[in-house]
Parts: C-alpha cells; sequence; structure tokens
C-alpha cells in the first residue's frame, strides 16, 4: 500500500503537503528473515509498512512470543521508547522482504507542526492501534483458542498464508499442536 495514498485516504492533504510529507519519510528495504531490532533496544523511528509484513515479538524463559503482526498499511513505532524513553521489550523481524517508509518520531511531530492535517492523522492511527491492542486483550482473556483462531481467519486472512506457524501460534496464545487441531476443525 503506496504511505502517501494511505495517509492522504485518512486526511485531506495538499499536493505540495503530500511531497513534503513523501520527502520526509525515508525508504527502507529489508529482506525476509531480518531482524530489525532485538528486544531491549530504544529506537525512536515511527515505521509504516508499504510492503511485506513485520512481527514483534518478546522473549520469555528461551521462548520467542509473537506480540503482534504488522502487514501492508499498519504504523508501528516503539511506545515505550518514544513516549518514555525506555528499552522496549519487543524485537521487530521482517517475515518477508518488506519496504518501510521511516522517519524519526520527533522529526514527525516538527513536520506535524508544519502541516496541522498530520495531527489528525497521528490520532486516528493512535485510536486505531489501541483498539487493535484492546480487542486483542479482550480476546486472550475471554475468547477461546478457536475463536481467536477464527478472528485471525475472518479479519487478517493474509497473515495465515504469510506468517509461520510456529508464529501464528504464540501470537494465539496456543502451542503449534493446538493450532493444527484447530486448524483441521476448520477447514
Amino acid at each position: 500500500m503506496d504511505f502517501i495514498q494511505h495517509i492522504s485516504s485518512k486526511i485531506s492533504l495538499t499536493e505540495a503537503e503530500q511531497e513534503r510529507i513523501n520527502k520526509a519519510f525515508k525508504t527502507e528495504r529489508h529482506a525476509k528473515n531480518t531482524i530489525l531490532m532485538m528486544p531491549g533496544a530504544n529506537s525512536q523511528k515511527a515505521t509504516f509498512v508499504e510492503k511485506g509484513l513485520l512481527r514483534t515479538y518478546y522473549t520469555h524463559n528461551d521462548k520467542d512470543i509473537t506480540h503482534f503482526f504488522f502487514e501492508e498499511g499498519f504504523v508501528s513505532m516503539n511506545i515505550d521508547s518514544v513516549f518514555f524513553n525506555q528499552p522496549t521489550p519487543y524485537g521487530t523481524e521482517a517475515l518477508e522482504d518488506v519496504t518501510l517508509r521511516t522517519i524519526q518520531y520527533r522529526d514527525f511531530m516538527a513536520l506535524a507542526e508544519e502541516i496541522p492535517a498530520l495531527k489528525d492523522y497521528v490520532f486516528l492511527t493512535s485510536i486505531q492501534m489501541v483498539k487493535l491492542f484492546s480487542d486483542r486483550l479482550y480476546s486472550l482473556q475471554f475468547h477461546t483458542a478457536q475463536e481467536r483462531y477464527t478472528t485471525l481467519l475472518n479479519e487478517h486472512p493474509s497473515i495465515l498464508m504469510r506468517a509461520p506457524l510456529g508464529h501464528i501460534a504464540s501470537y494465539l496464545g496456543i502451542t503449534q499442536q493446538t493450532l493444527s487441531v484447530i486448524r483441521s476443525k476448520t477447514k
């Protein structure tokens, strides 16, 4: 998903503003399986996924656990680092070859002073992410493994085709064996 088209679908921008935003964001390309950030890093970067699939993960008791998937059209940044200047517990991995648009958060906020409509974009995007994480927390607390799988299947079916089963299982909070049983029942 083209970055400028994405932003323009959320807020109204002039062509000059679109051009200014496009120039401010860097384009990064990373190969599949590249670790973009290790848990414990401090990154002030905001990232838009233009192409590909990322996952954030953490490690606990030597286990790698998927926290979230970011596919095309998603924005990601480390809240711990950006707002609290603390290391993030999450790492980031490219599950496919990815094209990202990135900017340092402070530079993005300076740009938002020049282009006030960007403040609306930040607000809308923040609310969307809070809603996604709130829904995820609710699901982990109150839904069965089958229900969590069905929700992922209905809301983000491409992730099931693109991400390794081990990452999907850990995202759902289940073992790979349980995921296999659920998938066989769902077909």
